[in-house]
């Protein structure tokens, strides 16, 4: 048992993969839960998948995916709420629309390339990708989104329980959230590697949830979500390197789903 702990930790990838574990797992924790308490989760997850198309358009120019994916994410954020402020067209009309057209253009992008094989890590994540540049990227994007929450941290839990008594004191929800899915990019595009475009999203809403389920205050909420990311993400990489089929994207939301699934059983309901 213990050597079938300790035989990853002699590959340099998985060192690698695992610190972006951490540093994911606690970026997107920590957004998560803005993200859950304010009723986002539709929002975050169409930013997530909109970054389809900038990130295979990046590589089909040979520029840095990072690039074409954070272009892609802040394109449908200003999209989305370009079309919400047209009158006649709802919020989750706009973001709706925005996320069928993106993800339209994205596999519109991946057939010009004439194989989706090339794609496949970047689409559900592969441990093999994480290189030193990604982690360093990764680590500046937590760094950054961290120091963020903790600057806007008064003003956004305060904006997430009640807007109405916000702007009262002289706060800006509008501008706050607009904020907030600036960092939902930012947090995207950095965990693209690890986790795919595709299932980027579930790292902001499962361990979110879980903490929801398990603490009571915001910071406990937030405690309980990084907990589950990153141990849900290490068990996800464990079953990636000893099932190779598994990508590591399925594997790390797969394991990070378990936490949720007996915390639902076993938290006293809400």
């Amino acid at each position: 048992m213990a050597d079938l702990l300790a035989g990853p930790w002699s590959e340099p990838f998985f060192v690698r993969a695992a610190a972006a574990v951490a540093l994911c797992g606690v970026m997107c924790a920590a957004l998560g839960a803005y993200v859950v308490l304010r009723r986002m989760a539709f929002v975050s997850t169409a930013l997530t998948h909109s970054i389809l198309p900038g990130v295979v358009g990046a590589l089909l120019l040979g520029v840095s995916p990072y690039v074409g994916a954070l272009a892609a994410a802040l394109l449908t954020a200003a999209g989305a709420a370009w079309l919400a402020a047209r009158k006649g067209t709802s919020e989750d009309s706009a973001i709706g629309v925005m996320l069928s057209v993106m993800f339209a253009a994205g596999v519109a992008l991946m057939q010009q390339a004439n194989t989706w094989r090339d794609f496949a890590g970047l689409l559900f994540g592969s441990v093999l990708a994480v290189g030193a540049d990604d982690l360093a990227v990764i680590g500046a994007t937590a760094a950054a989104t961290l120091l963020a929450l903790r600057v806007l941290h008064k003003e956004l839990e305060l904006a997430s329980c009640d807007e109405e008594y916000a702007r009262l004191l002289g706060a800006r929800p509008a501008l706050l959230r607009a904020a907030l899915l600036v960092l939902v990019a930012l947090g995207s595009v950095a965990c693209v590697r690890l986790v795919g475009a595709l299932l980027t999203t579930a790292l902001f809403v499962i361990p979110a949830a879980t903490g929801v389920l398990l603490g009571r205050t915001l910071p406990q909420v937030m405690a309980w979500g990084a907990g589950c990311a990153v141990l849900g993400g290490l068990g996800g990489l464990y079953l990636s390197y000893y099932a190779p089929a598994v990508p590591s994207g399925a594997g790390i939301v797969l394991c990070c789903a378990a936490p949720y699934l007996v915390a639902r059983l076993i938290a006293p309901r809400r």
